[in-house]
Formats: C-alpha cells, structure tokens, sequence
C-alpha cells in the first residue's frame, strides 16, 4: 500500500498513527521523512535509521519537511503532542508511530 492511500486510510477515522509493518517499510524505502522529537542526547544514543531531529522542546511545525512525514520520540508521548501541534498549523500528511524508538527497538528495528 502507498503512503498516501494508508494516509487517505488513516484520515477516515481514529488516530493518525502508522503501524508497524508500515513504519518499516517507510524506513526501509524512504518514502517519507522520519522526524524523531527527542532531546539530542536521546537521539545521539541510537535513533530511527535516516531520522533527522526536531526536538519537542524546541518543535516548531512550521519548520517541517514538506511532504508526508512520521513523527517518533521514545515511547509515543512526545510525537503526540508534536503531532497536535502540526494538526494546529493545518499540516494534514503528519502521523506519529506510538511504538516510538522503544518500541522499534522492541521490534528489532536497526538504529543508528
């Protein structure tokens, strides 16, 4: 499945979340920015391969990549409150992985 239609999917309803499956094939073929919310020392310990940082402390939407995005931090909590204030600019093409880097790395997922 496409990005956009899961996105198209996702949009009809419930939280704007990715799933597993799907965060690890965006991962894998690139098909949208990753931005990982955590403080920079969180981030320099092992972060989403690709993943640039924004953190929430500092988060400003507005300074996002164009374009279909996912939201990351390290248990869900943060790329939530992130997401919001993306929704709160109008940005539509934002989703959050839940799981966060904890659960990515539960999972198996590769960090860098």
């Amino acid at each position: 499945m496409a990005l956009g239609s899961l996105l198209s999917k996702l949009a009809g309803g419930g939280a704007p979340t990715i799933e597993h499956d799907d965060f690890c094939r965006v991962v894998a073929d690139k098909s949208c920015a990753v931005v990982d919310v955590r403080e920079p020392h969180e981030y320099g310990a092992g972060h989403v391969p690709g993943a640039t940082n924004m953190p929430l402390s500092s988060f400003d939407p507005t300074k996002l990549p164009k374009g279909d995005v996912v939201l990351i931090c390290q248990a869900g909590g943060r790329s939530a409150k992130a997401l919001a204030q993306a929704q709160n600019v109008g940005r539509k093409d934002i989703r959050h992985y839940a799981p966060g880097t904890g659960g990515w790395r539960a999972r198996g997922g590769a960090v860098e």
